[in-house]
């Protein structure tokens, strides 16, 4: 089955076997077809970034970089506007794209385009806000604290959500004057790359700002090496991340890692069952259950555990698994083989210690069906790994404070979700657990672009994204002073 033929905005034409630059050219690292996870068809080929590629784009940002932070901000303001326009004009071709490549069911998809539309928004109202503070001074001058951009930032992003974590730090990084080169994983390279690149170049972005460069690991680490970019954003693995700061270090990078955790949703006894379960499909079975923030420890109250379990049973085995763009399906493909091997791995080694499989634990090709895991305790994978797949771990505590020894039992935890009508029972535990973001009736997948986003511990380094965070990650402070005439020093 061959890619959409929809007019002109991705005809194949434009963006097939090529990198972006400012224009499409041809990649000396070759090409890389891409494969739909749910079909197995090929959907087209994109070029194939390698480091010589990364080494010219990165030259070439640098020269394009100075004009881009010098242009009068209603004009850059304007782009970014103009650029969520076209997203919102190709709605109907980019949705189905991203369904495919990614293996989302269409209100996934549309979810994206939304999203991302707002984060290009949120990067144009950027451009009005304050850069800088005036500071005391005990003379007589301007004290002056200023933002100033990196120069090039490196963006890296990850497979499953390709529009709205490749355009959360591609669009602040542009806004505050940086030229950016981006790697999407080679997996989506038209809904984490192509479509970015498409929209900014219709938008009037200038040649050599933006450069988009889908890629394998010699590209990712030539980013991380090369002295001409100053920071990188990257989205993954926490082992990955681990590996990007290690590189980024030796040039002395600034690195924004957000990165993968166990996150946990905790169902207090004194939650309502019904809501409560529905909680738990969401939060863990949402995009196959393949996001950062999904609910990877489910917690249950022992009064409560069977009351939930139960109906969280009923949704998982009449939730539909199957191609999302049949439009009837819950649940679409996982990205790879690879990623079935490791699900299904860890599921079984979890039952063979002592967990109780209720539901699911099987796959056909790439879907695997939603997975019921019971009498999980620590130390088994499925309470220590993150998934990355369908499945709710659930575990049974006593007491509150039970919650939160659970809970806080991993290197990292990006998200968390407490259900109670107590609120102060709920804060009580949100102000114990470290963690990323907390959401009190609510479960752990949530994120908007204004709010900041990030994790704690190996769940990332301290960074964030989203509103007041992109000025802190996507540019420097300067000090300023201005005096009206230059004084006479004694010496």
């Amino acid at each position: 089955m061959g890619a959409p033929q929809a007019i002109a905005f991705l005809h194949d034409t434009i963006w097939h076997d090529k990198i972006f630059n400012g224009g499409w050219i041809s990649a000396a690292g070759g090409k890389h077809a891409i494969i739909e996870p749910a079909t197995g068809h090929t959907l087209g080929s994109s070029g194939k970034a390698d480091a010589a590629d990364v080494a010219r784009a990165a030259l070439a940002a640098r020269a394009a970089q100075p004009a881009w932070a010098a242009t009068d901000y209603k004009a850059r303001a304007l782009i970014f506007r103009k650029a969520a326009a076209l997203l919102e004009q190709h709605h109907a071709e980019l949705v189905g794209w991203i369904a495919r490549e990614t293996g989302g069911i269409m209100p996934k998809a549309e979810l994206e385009l939304r999203e991302a539309a707002a984060h290009l928004h949120e990067a144009a109202a950027m451009l009005t806000q304050p850069q800088g503070q005036l500071l005391a001074s005990q003379q007589d001058q301007l004290s002056i604290a200023r933002r100033r951009p990196h120069g090039v930032v490196g963006v890296i992003s990850p497979f499953n959500f390709p529009l709205i974590l490749s355009l959360r730090s591609i669009a602040p990084a542009l806004a505050v004057g940086n030229a950016v080169l981006h790697k999407p994983d080679l997996q989506t390279p038209v809904s984490g790359g192509v479509i970015i690149a498409r929209i900014f170049e219709m938008a009037g972005l200038p040649p050599g700002v933006l450069h988009v460069l889908p890629g394998g690991a010699d590209a990712g680490e030539a980013l991380c090496l090369d002295p001409n970019v100053a920071m990188i954003s990257f989205t993954g693995s926490t082992a990955i991340g681990r590996r990007v700061a290690e590189l980024a270090g030796k040039t002395l990078k600034k690195v924004a890692l957000e990165l993968g955790g166990k996150n946990s949703l905790i169902i207090l006894d004194d939650a309502d069952p019904d809501i409560a379960a529905a909680n738990v499909a969401w939060g863990a079975y949402l995009h196959q259950g393949q996001i950062c923030m999904a609910s990877g420890r489910i917690l249950l109250q022992r009064g409560i555990a069977a009351a939930v379990t139960e109906r969280l049973l009923q949704k998982a085995k009449h939730l539909q698994v199957g191609d999302p763009m049949s439009g009837s399906v819950a649940l679409g493909p996982l990205i790879n083989a690879r990623q079935v091997r490791r699900i299904h791995a860890i599921v079984h080694d979890s039952v063979a210690a002592g967990a109780t499989l209720l539901a699911g634990g099987s796959y056909d090709q790439q879907f695997y069906q939603p997975t019921v895991l019971a009498d999980v305790k620590p130390g088994m994978r499925c309470f220590e790994e993150e998934l990355f797949g369908p499945v709710a771990s659930i575990t049974v505590f006593d007491s509150d404070a039970d919650a939160i020894a659970l809970a806080s039992q991993t290197d990292g935890c990006l998200a968390l979700g407490v259900i109670s009508p107590s609120l102060s029972r709920a804060m009580h535990i949100v102000n114990r657990v470290p963690c990323g973001h907390a959401h009190v009736n609510d479960q752990t997948v949530l994120a908007e672009a204004h709010a900041p986003f990030g994790g704690s511990g190996s769940s990332g380094n301290g960074g964030r994204h989203g509103g007041p965070a992109d000025w802190d990650e996507f540019s420097q402070w300067q000090w300023l002073t201005i005096k009206s005439e230059a004084p006479r020093y004694p010496f």
